[in-house]
C-alpha cells in the first residue's frame, strides 16, 4: 500500500511501486486531466507538481510519490481562477487541447520561480512541452498575461 497526497487528499493504492505516477493519477484515482502523450518524459502532455517541481508523471515511478504533495491539473484551481487558467482563456490558447494541462502545470512552476519571465525565459521553461498544434506564441503571450493577473493580485 502506497499512500498518496493529491489534490490535497490522502489516498492510499494498491499498486506495484514502479507503477507509473501517471496510471495510477488516471486510472486508479480517476483524475483525467493529466493525458498521455509520449510515455517518455520528452512531450510534457503529463507533467504534475511533485513537492511543488513540475515532473513528467509517466517516469515519475509511484513509490517516489510517497508522503509528497502531488498537484494535478484538476488542483491548480477549483473554480477555474487561477491567473494561468483565466488568461489561457483570455488568449485563447487551446486549439485542440492536448497538451494544455502540462503546459499550464510547467507554466505554473516558472510564475512561482519567476514570476515576471521574459520571452526567454519562458521559451526554456517551456522548451519540453510540445504543442502538435503549434500555439506556442498563444502560450507565451498568456504566461505573460498570467504574470501580470499575478501583480494585481489573481483574476481579471
Amino acid at each position: 500500500m502506497i499512500k498518496l497526497t493529491v489534490n490535497g487528499q490522502p489516498y492510499t493504492v494498491d499498486v506495484e511501486p514502479t507503477m507509473p505516477l501517471l496510471w495510477v493519477i488516471r486510472d486508479v484515482l480517476h483524475l483525467t486531466g493529466t493525458k498521455y502523450g509520449c510515455g517518455m518524459a520528452q512531450c510534457g502532455a503529463c507533467t504534475v507538481h511533485l513537492n511543488g517541481d513540475a515532473v513528467r508523471s509517466c517516469v515519475t515511478p509511484v513509490k517516489r510519490a510517497e508522503n509528497q504533495t502531488i498537484i494535478t491539473i484538476e488542483g491548480l484551481s477549483t473554480d477555474v481562477t487561477h491567473p494561468l487558467q483565466q488568461a489561457w482563456i483570455a488568449e485563447d490558447v487551446p486549439q485542440c487541447g492536448y497538451c494544455q494541462s502540462g503546459q499550464l502545470m510547467a507554466a505554473a512552476v516558472l510564475l512561482k520561480e519567476k514570476p515576471n519571465p521574459t520571452d526567454q525565459d519562458i521559451d526554456d521553461a517551456m522548451s519540453g512541452n510540445i504543442c502538435r498544434c503549434g500555439t506556442y506564441q498563444r502560450v507565451r503571450k498568456a504566461i505573460h498575461h498570467a504574470a501580470s493577473l499575478q501583480k494585481q493580485g489573481g483574476t481579471q
